[in-house]
């Protein structure tokens, strides 16, 4: 279980009637309009950070609960974006790997996952596995590799938040398999995606 948000409340002049709340790291930024009075903000703190929490479990992977939900939430994907044809003989979690976030043995049709992604968004995991499905297609980083793993929507969303993961961690892994990744900087992420919750004041 996570432990509880630290909270870091900005008071804005500026604001007038929107509240905002994103993580940055394990603290809770929650922005407020400068105007609000102790006890409305208190309301609105636990109200923003319930919302973000609340929007953060939606985007966890379904197959944070165990190396079946794991290998269940592959066999959609290959299905949905690659065809189907991507089938892999196990897929588990596995204690960090030192230099990549997963691994793909295409002789066993094995996929290892690593521990450090368990909390991380949904749609990164889901990134996580088509990379690793493809390799099941194509074992190396090629053109053709690559193309499989385009037909996942928000490959460069992910792969720029596995940047930033990394480089805030201080951890150093680039790729899933520890390849070079074309850059991605994520600059036009999504609010949710990114960690965010906003709200008007009524």
């Amino acid at each position: 279980m996570a432990s509880p948000a630290v909270v870091e409340v900005r008071r804005s002049q500026r604001r007038r009637r929107m509240v905002s709340a994103r993580r940055e790291g394990d603290t809770v930024i929650v922005f407020i309009p400068g105007w609000m009075s102790e006890a409305e903000e208190r309301r609105w703190v636990d109200e923003m950070v319930s919302r973000l929490e609340k929007s953060e479990a939606k985007r966890r992977s379904p197959g944070r609960h165990g190396d079946g939900a794991l290998l269940d939430r592959c066999l959609e994907l290959s299905k949905r974006y690659l065809g189907g044809r991507a089938t892999p003989a196990s897929v588990r979690w596995v204690p960090p790997m030192r230099t990549r976030w997963a691994s793909c043995t295409p002789q066993d049709r094995t996929i290892r996952i690593s521990e450090r992604l368990r909390e991380a968004p949904g749609w990164v995991v889901d990134y996580v596995l088509v990379h690793e499905l493809a390799h099941l297609l194509a074992p190396g980083h090629d053109d053709y590799f690559w193309s499989l793993v385009h037909h996942y929507p928000r490959t460069e969303r992910a792969i720029g938040y596995l940047e930033g993961l990394s480089a805030a961690a201080g951890l150093g892994l680039v790729g899933t398999d520890g390849e070079d990744l074309p850059g991605a900087d994520g600059a036009d992420e999504e609010p949710e995606a990114a960690g965010e919750a906003a709200a008007n004041v009524s």
